[in-house]
């Protein structure tokens, strides 16, 4: 697809086309893989990143781990965004936002139309991570415009803050930076590599929400999905088991017991299993 999009434009070029049909044409995924549980960093790594990443980062890796925004919407975060008790997601970095020739800095989100957006409830600590950041760095407002040609305005937590700062963060460049507090952390895999990448933070949301009995259609919603599948495909294994749950519904359902033949039940269970032992 790749090279046969390069054919069309090149065709344009030499005036053989008048344009490429191509262009625009998004490829095809592959299904939705499931996250290794490795590829999840731990509370206390989170806390590990944020503290060796460049400060002006160290916002984006608690929206992300807390709210479970990709790493191009955390690079998004404006004042619009905060709301009482949740963000409002709306807006992600374009691809080209880091090219000096870039108009429009920020679009729509990923499955999304312009005026879509998704609420995220906040906890306490994310709260006092953006008014720890606000009291380094004031919003920087950055107009530009809409895909229906309408003029917005953001103020935005993560813009150049000089005129010679140059273009607006990539996901790139928060890449980068993301790579380097991990080595400086110590988290590296056995070649020395980095253990994490911005996505893992993104697993961190949604594996500590479903581990502790947050419903999936909900994670879902607030991860953005396209459908409830694709969170099922990458995180249902992270689900807490529902075997003994399961067992007890059943049973009751079929063969309701009282609480003392239950309990002399699992004392037998337990005797046997001591003779078998022995």
């Amino acid at each position: 697809m790749v090279m046969v999009a390069a054919i069309m434009e090149a065709a344009v070029i030499d005036k053989r086309i008048t344009e490429n049909p191509a262009r625009g044409i998004r490829i095809s995924r592959r299904d939705a893989m499931a996250v290794d549980e490795d590829a999840v960093p731990t509370s206390a790594e989170v806390d590990l990143i944020a503290a060796h990443i460049a400060p002006q980062f160290r916002l984006t890796v608690y929206l992300q781990s807390g709210t479970g925004q990709r790493p191009s919407e955390a690079l998004a975060f404006s004042t619009e965004c905060r709301r009482p008790g949740y963000v409002r997601i709306r807006w992600q970095v374009s691809a080209k936002a880091h090219r000096e020739d870039c108009q429009t800095p920020f679009v729509p989100l990923k499955h999304r139309l312009e005026k879509e957006c998704r609420d995220v409830p906040t906890a306490l600590f994310v709260e006092q991570e953006i008014d720890a950041h606000l009291l380094k760095w004031k919003p920087v407002p950055v107009v530009f415009t809409g895909q229906k040609g309408k003029r917005i305005r953001l103020e935005t937590y993560f813009a150049p803050r000089q005129p010679d700062a140059g273009v607006m963060p990539s996901i790139a460049s928060y890449g980068y930076q993301f790579k380097k507090a991990c080595l400086s952390a110590g988290l590296v895999d056995l070649d020395g590599n980095a253990k994490y990448t911005p996505r893992s933070l993104r697993h961190f949301f949604a594996s500590t929400a479903l581990a502790n009995g947050v419903p999936i259609h909900e994670v879902s919603r607030w991860l953005g999905h396209r459908s409830v599948k694709t969170t099922v495909d990458i995180y249902g294994h992270l689900l807490p088991s529902a075997w003994d749950r399961c067992r007890d519904v059943l049973q009751g359902a079929m063969r309701p017991v009282s609480p003392d033949v239950t309990s002399q039940s699992a004392e037998g269970a337990s005797s046997s299993g001591s003779a078998r032992a022995a």
